[in-house]
């Protein structure tokens, strides 16, 4: 094997865990969400359309349908701006009760519900 090819295999590995580890909703949970209006209540939507962060939430569904060995680097890229977007947005926590708050939802958007127990 090449040593490209051992440093991609680490890359993809620390991906996957880090993307497991900041996704904590299963693949039916989020597609349920992404189909409620509160999902589609926010984020930004370029000219109008479906928000950038609804659109994520449906290349997480089936990045967590597929297999490992059928994932692309186009997903291993989205799972990596998927972990990048949870952990920011999750280190601007708002004060108070975040129950129904667009912050919430909008990481649920993200395959990431802050108030779910593990």
């Amino acid at each position: 094997m090449a040593e490209s090819d051992t440093k991609q295999d680490e890359d993809h590995k620390q991906t996957w865990d880090e993307f497991h580890d900041v996704v904590n909703m299963t693949a039916s949970e989020l597609e349920k969400w992404l189909d409620s209006d509160d999902s589609k209540s926010v984020g930004q939507k370029s000219g109008g359309g479906e928000s950038t962060g609804h659109e994520s939430g449906r290349h997480i569904v089936k990045i967590l349908k597929a297999k490992k060995s059928d994932l692309s680097d186009d997903d291993y890229a989205h799972m990596r701006k998927v972990v990048g977007y949870t952990k920011r947005h999750l280190a601007q926590r708002p004060s108070g009760d975040i129950e129904d708050s667009a912050w919430r939802y909008s990481l649920k958007n993200w395959g990431h519900d802050p108030v779910k127990k593990s």
